[in-house]
């Protein structure tokens, strides 16, 4: 860790698209699903990082609506690998002070069982803890949120007028709207692309490309991240310092 991103402005929320596994897995001759098990210690290491930065809150896209096109097969090894993960790790985190939450439609996991059980249990086990806010989605798409979003919204308003609709009312809606909107987004792997996360809450984020392959994404590329992001002057639409000067 940097001395200058100690001083510097750490984000309150960093959100990140782990992507990669599947080609470091085949750079290296290996099956899909070593790749994955390399994105899992991927993961817990960023955990930690943001621990050591005191960054408040951190999103992982773990699988999003359009995986479901994968194989079976990986997709059964996807959420086993979750479901590993989460009991290896969740003394650590209440040790730590992190809170789990996962986000997404749990209405399509119901064929998962053993999974949602997994995961309920752990929400509620860290539910105190307010150190590191850590939310994992599972079955999200930014579309997707946006219309549970509007559905909310209308069954709690069913009399209201167009012109009442305000971004404002409509924000307590959408995922994680308890949290500050993402201040920093990553996406590993080299593509510059969102993919369908969080379509709404990114509307003033600063986005960071890195093509390392997300199980390679350790402590120092995190830290690189961190000081691009302390570079930025954000704006928010108005004349920022730089300019001012």
């Amino acid at each position: 860790m940097s001395q200058s991103s100690l001083v510097g402005t750490i984000p309150r929320h960093i959100a990140i698209v782990m992507d990669g596994n599947g080609r470091w897995a085949e750079q290296r001759l290996l099956s899909r699903l070593s790749g994955h098990r390399r994105g899992v210690d991927a993961a817990e290491c960023v955990v930690r990082s943001c621990l050591d930065y005191g960054v408040p809150c951190l999103t992982l896209f773990a699988f999003s609506t359009e995986n479901w096109r994968r194989p079976d097969q990986e997709i059964e090894s996807l959420f086993s690998l979750l479901v590993s993960a989460v009991r290896r790790q969740v003394d650590f985190l209440k040790q730590q002070g992190v809170r789990l939450s996962f986000i997404g439609d749990r209405g399509s996991l119901t064929p998962f069982a053993g999974l949602l059980d997994e995961l309920s249990r752990a929400e509620k086990e860290t539910q105190n803890n307010d150190r590191l806010f850590l939310n994992v989605a599972l079955n999200y798409g930014g579309r997707w949120d946006i219309v549970q979003a509007f559905r909310s919204f209308v069954a709690d308003n069913p009399f209201l007028s167009p012109c009442d609709v305000s971004s404002e009312r409509l924000r307590p809606y959408f995922c994680l709207s308890h949290l500050p909107e993402p201040d920093l987004f990553i996406r590993t792997s080299g593509e510059h692309r969102i993919s369908n996360f969080f379509l709404w809450q990114l509307a003033y984020t600063e986005f960071y490309f890195t093509p390392i392959f997300w199980p390679d994404f350790d402590e120092q590329a995190f830290a690189d991240a961190i000081d691009v992001f302390q570079r930025r002057n954000r704006r928010f639409g108005s004349v920022g310092t730089a300019l001012n000067n």
